[in-house]
């Protein structure tokens, strides 16, 4: 059986390395490799790597530390640097440069709400890069849980929330600045807003919603649309009653007028490729999960082999947020067979978390 600490490697795909956590719930191994990336993989398709002195000679890698000292290569020999990669191009939206940020928290298990933990992430809808500070508390006693930078139009897993910790989380302040790199840009106000999130919500199922932005229902906090409610409440406190009643006894019923259809700008072309196993097979009857994984897989550098040509070709592979197997095969793909690739979380508007883009480099 495996255990945390062990060193594996994959049955079905090259790689392996040594488990750093275990979903005993979802089957699942969190596998860390040489280069530091932890890929969830299903365990009864992990092999045990004996360590020396158990049952073989062969002596077990070191997928976490590097070699204390290297043998030094001749002028001769030694290889020219790789060129630096180009940096990623930043690609914005034509309604992005509204600020909008919000909140978003998955239950690990919407079945059990009485005692699941929370997984939290913030949600950068807007072509802004965005510092951020999220800090849980009252009075003057505040402490910071997550910061850091996120960029445009993605989103960001900040921390998991257990179940006794939901409580810190009624008073919440969300600190925002918003920026553009390498371009100029109308300056956004500085976003500090106060949130006031009942524990209670966390234990109710309607409470998590499906959404614009996963595939997985999920509590959504609009951090900005809070912000202009507040603003709105400011405004209307300043009213006299008198003038507000007034108004009502006196308003009129304002004219209809017609609607306005918006047309959308068309889309630079990039292809999609569902990976979903009903959208490639016409039935998966006899196929244990890791046949159904290969043919997903082949799937995948078929496409890529079919565009490799095509420089600045954009192509979104939908594989669903599922158990990740499949999407940490596909990221470990793209960093060891095709590194000189750009790859990133495809628009979550468009394909929730479930989705990965890649342009051909």
């Amino acid at each position: 059986m495996i255990k945390k600490g062990d060193s594996v490697r994959f049955l079905n795909s090259v790689g392996g390395g040594v488990v750093t956590r275990i979903d005993e719930k979802k089957e699942l191994v969190y596998v860390e490799d040489s280069d530091g990336f932890e890929i969830p993989v299903l365990a009864r398709e992990c092999v045990l790597v004996p360590t020396v002195g158990k049952t073989t000679n062969i002596p077990v890698k070191d997928f976490k530390s590097k070699p204390a000292t290297e043998t030094p290569q001749t002028p001769a020999t030694m290889l020219p640097p790789e060129p630096e990669p180009e940096p990623a191009e930043i690609y914005e939206t034509p309604d992005g440069d509204t600020l909008k940020a919000l909140l978003a928290f998955f239950p690990e298990d919407i079945k059990q709400l009485q005692t699941s933990s929370c997984e939290c992430y913030l949600i950068n809808d807007s072509n802004y890069f965005l510092f951020y500070n999220i800090i849980t508390g009252q009075n003057d006693e505040w402490k910071s849980v997550a910061h850091g930078t996120i960029e445009p139009n993605t989103q960001e897993w900040l921390l998991n929330i257990e179940k006794e910790e939901l409580n810190d989380w009624e008073h919440t302040r969300v600190q925002i600045l918003a920026f553009k790199q390498d371009k100029n840009y109308t300056p956004q106000t500085t976003l500090d807003e106060k949130l006031n999130i009942n524990p209670v919500r966390f234990y109710k199922l309607h409470s998590f919603t499906e959404n614009d932005y996963s595939d997985d229902p999920a509590l959504i906090i609009d951090i900005t649309e809070e912000r202009e409610k507040a603003a709105q409440n400011a405004k209307l406190a300043e009213i006299p009653s008198e003038v507000i009643k007034k108004v009502i006894l006196t308003r009129e019923e304002a004219p209809s007028r017609p609607k306005i259809r918006k047309k959308r700008p068309q889309k630079a072309q990039i292809i999609e490729v569902d990976l979903h196993s009903r959208e490639l097979l016409d039935t998966t009857a006899g196929m244990s999960n890791a046949d159904i994984l290969q043919y997903q897989l082949d799937k995948f550098h078929e496409t890529l082999n079919e565009y490799k040509d095509k420089r600045g070709q954009r192509i979104v592979f939908i594989h669903g947020k599922g158990e990740g197997v499949l999407r940490g095969e596909i990221e470990n793909q793209l960093k060891t067979r095709y590194k000189s690739y750009y790859f990133q979380d495809a628009s979550f508007r468009e394909y929730g978390f479930g989705a990965t883009l890649v342009m051909i480099r």
